[in-house]
């Protein structure tokens, strides 16, 4: 048994109180009971240490449990009150989960983002479940004067052996209120759990799928007026000038006008991400009539000049310089080929590499790329907002509400404490979301035309305003002896504007001699997080790589992986790997067991990666077949150590999405440009995977252990390029190391 404390410092706390009309209400930190290490702590704002949420108990027995994290497909408004109720001790079947708004003074941090979620609350929502059971256990054991440790709990009722007596929550939560909180409970031991490791359908399920209104574009309000924006059409161009005479005149059309985003000497967060800080509004009756308008607008454009902001981001404070010109991907290739030859920033240096390169018997050089990526969520980028002298409301899609209600307060005047914004369901995120630029242009132009309006982009708008992925590069180089063992291992990485190079991960710490360094470039076109942030294209580098290494070795693939982490196991090299090995080789012999590897099958082609991030470990084999010459992904197996599974069926859904998500950015997803024009601005020419592509089979498993869980929704994504360019190179006979793979001489029907 497990007993922990339920108050560490002023920011950690539960606090009981009675609801009005009976029963009880408990008010916790998420981060009561936890005790992170002296690095997960230096790794988290402070601010994350306030998370509060609460319980509430009717006199009827009915159970809510609030879910104050933004929900975007990753079932966090599921899985995070599964937590509470099975500490809680209640019957799951008589649970309301409802969607917190964004309540800073009440919930604080409310974010999805960075597969932490339920990292984060595992701890705290178990402590705040266990305490309201215990509160419960105290106050009718005060009623039926007993001792507490002989009352018991199941699904939701008290129970006393000795004299017979029960009773439900609900008939002693406004006793459980008044009482203290006790300093310290017992939380559940992991074979005792009935709720958490069992699956439970998604609460909003029947609401998606009967069409309820859950998501921003759903939104209307009696006197709503709807506006869109017009943005330069290409990176580097601002506006110059607007004549609007044609669009005024058109029916439904109430205003026409340009703004600003951003003050020109406002200081930004680290989400405050955006290129096009001054826009035209069209501001009409319906979305036609304004859409219709926008078309008629006459704009003229010019270009801007070098610009520097000022970011008070997660590193600090510091000057970011945002260049002028009109960018093109050709000059971006032509720079980044350049960089690479020339010295670089090192990340990490083990041993003596140079030494070891030269005295090397054979040495395997290769280089690889990545394009820019478009976000291109199903739900287009929209928000509710009704700005008045005092208050604003919005309503809309957000992973970080947070941050952007500090640039609204600061945009409109008006005070933090009277925005009020209402999280709503997110029709995909994937990190666009953390961006809340949509939400500052809404509210500037309610405040402007003084009514409560609906701010849509169009796909067009959606796909060419930024927030892209990175676009990346990478050279690898390995040393082998005359006994074909890894002597030494080189990654330099650069990109625009940012590297994808984590120095301290596998093979880090299996190799006595290593290099990593990094390099970047500005650029003015926006960059954002990307499903993954940098693993996305820096495991399939390196995957892709380590499989040709593993060749050239002469080696299975998979056994020269487990041979690497047996040493990074047995003789470490360096203090600093954020790997654990023996997990890491738990995956990757999982993945050979259930994809039968060692059992070769006719015209299939296989391919295999793994890779840690997000503090979770995933192996992954994909079965490919030549059909009519096209490329056939039959099926796909997937090991996963995420810890424990709260949710299984949940679990699988994030990683069959992963898969497919992988498999389509890699064969057609990239973004280019010619003169700061995005080149691609809508789906018929922006390639998306479709569901005849879509894999034959998926298998996701999980080792089981009863290690605390970690992440789940990005962790699946980064070893997808890889399986599926080793996978390819069987079936092809050639490497692939530009992504997308079709932009080389695959054709997909």
């Amino acid at each position: 048994m497990t007993i922990i404390k339920t108050n560490i410092n002023r920011r950690s706390f539960l606090k009981a109180s009675a609801l009005a009309g009976g029963g009880m209400m408990l008010s916790f930190s998420w981060l009561a009971g936890c005790t992170p290490t002296t690095e997960e702590a230096l790794a988290l704002p402070k601010e994350w240490f306030e998370l509060n949420s609460y319980i509430k108990i009717g006199d009827n027995g009915a159970i809510t449990l609030m879910s104050p994290n933004p929900e975007f497909g990753s079932n966090v408004k599921t899985s995070m009150p599964m937590i509470l109720a099975d500490e809680l001790d209640v019957d799951w079947k008589k649970v309301t989960v409802e969607q917190a708004d964004f309540y800073p003074e009440r919930f604080n941090r409310q974010f999805t983002g960075g597969s932490m979620g339920i990292l984060l609350a595992w701890k705290p929502l178990r402590a705040a479940g266990a305490t309201a059971r215990q509160m419960l256990v105290n106050a009718a054991a005060q009623q039926w004067s007993v001792p507490a440790a002989e009352i018991t709990t199941e699904a939701g009722m008290l129970h006393h052996k000795a004299s017979g007596k029960t009773a439900g929550y609900g008939e002693v939560a406004s006793l459980a209120a008044r009482l203290a909180v006790p300093e310290e409970v017992a939380l559940k031991e992991i074979k005792d759990f009935k709720i958490i490791g069992s699956s439970k359908k998604n609460v909003d399920g029947t609401d998606i799928v009967s069409g309820k209104p859950l998501f921003g574009i759903d939104y209307k309000q009696e006197g709503m007026l709807v506006a869109m924006i017009a943005h330069p059409p290409a990176f580097g161009l601002k506006v110059k000038s607007v004549d609007d005479s044609a669009a005024r005149s058109m029916p439904g059309i109430k205003d026409v006008f340009i703004f600003k985003t951003l003050a020109d000497d406002y200081e930004r967060n680290g989400f405050d991400t955006t290129t096009f800080t001054e826009l035209v509004a069209v501001v009409g009756n319906s979305t036609w009539e304004v859409m219709n308008a926008k078309k008629a607008l006459k704009i003229e454009w010019e270009k801007k000049a070098d610009q520097q902001v000022v970011v008070n981001g997660w590193g600090g404070k510091k000057t970011e310089v945002i260049p002028g010109g009109l960018e093109s991907t050709m000059t971006h290739k032509t720079l980044m080929d350049e960089m690479s030859k020339k010295k670089a920033s090192i990340l990490r240096k083990d041993g003596d590499p140079e030494a070891a390169f030269k005295r090397a018997a054979k040495i395997l050089e290769r280089t690889y790329s990545a394009p820019y990526l478009a976000h291109n969520t199903m739900e287009p980028v929209n928000c509710f907002a009704h700005v008045t002298a005092d208050k604003a409301e919005l309503y809309g899609p957000i992973q970080a509400p947070e941050f952007i209600r500090n640039t609204i307060a600061a945009r409109i005047g008006i005070p933090k404490e009277n925005i009020h914004i209402k999280l709503a369901r997110m029709g995909g995120g994937f990190g666009l979301r953390a961006y809340g630029h949509h939400m500052v242009e809404a509210a500037v132009i309610s405040q402007k035309v003084k009514a409560p309006i609906k701010m849509v982009y169009t796909r067009e708008d959606d796909m060419t305003y930024g927030i892209y992925r990175p676009t990346y590069t990478a050279t690898y180089r390995a040393a082998l002896d005359k006994e074909n063992n890894l002597i030494a291992f080189h990654v330099k990485g650069g990109g625009i504007p940012e590297h994808a190079v984590h120095a301290m991960r596998f093979p880090a710490g299996a190799v006595d001699n290593y290099l990593a360094e990094g390099w970047s470039l500005d650029s003015n076109i926006t960059i954002g997080a990307f499903r993954a942030p940098g693993s996305n294209f820096i495991a399939g580098a390196e995957q892709s790589f380590l499989d040709e290494l593993a060749e050239l070795a002469g080696k299975d693939p998979i056994e020269f992986r487990l041979e690497l982490l047996e040493r990074s196991k047995t003789k470490p090299v360096g203090e600093k790997n954020d790997y654990d090995p023996d997990r890491y080789a738990g995956v990757l012999k999982l993945v050979k067991e259930k994809s039968q590897w060692s059992e070769p099958q006719p015209n299939v082609h296989r391919g295999v990666s793994a890779y840690f991030c997000h503090n979770t470990y995933v192996a992954e084999v994909i079965d490919l077949e030549i059909t009519n010459n096209k490329p056939v992904v039959k099926k796909v197996f997937a090991a996963v150590d995420c810890g424990i599974v709260v949710n299984p069926d949940a679990a699988i859904n994030m990683g069959e999405g992963a898969i497919v998500d992988g498999i389509g950015n890699a064969f057609f997803g990239e973004m280019t440009f010619v003169e700061g024009v995005p080149q691609k601005n809508n789906f018929d020419k922006y390639r998306m995977i479709r569901q005849k592509e879509a894999p034959r089979s998926i298998e996701v498993h999980f080792l089981k252990n009863e290690k605390d869980p970690s992440g789940l929704g990005e962790p699946l994504f980064p070893p997808v390029f890889a399986a599926l360019a080793n996978a390819l190179y069987k079936a092809k006979g050639k490497r692939y190391y530009q992504q997308p793979f079709l932009a080389e001489d695959i054709t997909i029907g």
